[in-house]
């Protein structure tokens, strides 16, 4: 497996591939790879012929008081697993390769971009479209491959691929949970003890969610209060947002209707998780 650091490298990685008739996957990622990332690898190594695993700590995505500089940075293992679940390459940039001096260029997908996660991390979904256009017009893949749990991203990312007439499609995998049923995240590593199972409350959202719908129950408001009695159950969580949403728009339903997106945030210690379930 290689390791690419520059654009050029990737690209004509990409094209090289595409010639020879295969078909090109890209699996965008962080870093600090995990059970959930492998899914994603797998994925893409079951339909595409060839598949690069960027591993980038995407500056712009951070508020100023958000983990950046602490953010886990565990590029040895990533190549190892992403070797071992079906990757080709990995490309892992510095950061003046994706962002050279005196950048400027930006891409914002309006009104998406201030809903669910953006309404609480002003300019994150910005740094998101913003890395993840420059990945796609760097890698050139025929498909790109992103997890369920980032909902509120893969709508923004969806429309801005329309939008922008990219020729790639957007993958969406399924969340990967831990036995317990806490979705896997890299920032888990944050959670002390007491926090990993404080955190489990989240997962019991979503379970009691679906159970409530399963029901028959579809109102907006009886879903939320609901989630909201629970999340009240640990004082110690401080919840960002319980949303029922239309996963095309991130926009509020009063009716829960087969596609639509329940989904929460909630601060555990200092840790910020988020989760979700597509009803129906």
């Amino acid at each position: 497996m290689q390791i690419l650091r520059t654009v050029a490298e990737l690209r004509q990685w990409s094209r090289e591939g595409r010639k020879s008739g295969q078909t090109i996957g890209l699996v965008p990622t962080m870093g600090a790879l995990h059970a959930g990332h492998a899914s994603l690898i797998r994925a893409a190594a079951a339909s595409c012929g060839q598949v690069a695993v960027s591993v980038f700590v995407n500056p712009t995505q951070f508020g100023p008081h958000e983990d950046y500089a602490v953010y886990p940075r565990t590029l040895e293992a990533d190549c190892a697993l992403a070797e071992a679940h079906g990757a080709n390459v990995v490309f892992a940039p510095a950061v003046e390769e994706l962002y050279p001096t005196g950048a400027a260029t930006f891409v914002e997908v309006e009104g998406l971009s201030s809903r669910l996660d953006g309404a609480s991390r002003a300019g994150h979904f910005r740094g998101v479209a913003t890395v993840v256009s420059k990945l796609l017009i760097a890698a050139e893949p025929d498909r790109a491959f992103f997890g369920q749990k980032d909902a509120a991203q893969v709508a923004v990312l969806r429309r801005m691929v329309a939008d922008l007439r990219l020729p790639t499609e957007i993958e969406v995998c399924p969340i990967v949970r831990e036995a317990d049923g806490l979705a896997l995240s890299s920032r888990n590593l944050y959670l002390s003890a007491d926090e990993r199972m404080r955190a489990l409350t989240l997962s019991r959202v979503i379970l009691e969610t679906k159970a409530l719908v399963a029901g028959g129950e579809r109102r907006s408001g009886t879903l939320i209060a609901a989630a909201l009695e629970t999340f009240a159950m640990e004082p110690e969580i401080c919840v960002d947002y319980v949303e029922l949403v239309n996963w095309a728009t991130l926009e509020p339903v009063e009716t829960a209707v087969p596609g639509s997106l329940f989904a929460v945030a909630a601060w555990v210690g200092a840790t910020r998780l988020i989760d979700n379930t597509i009803l129906g």
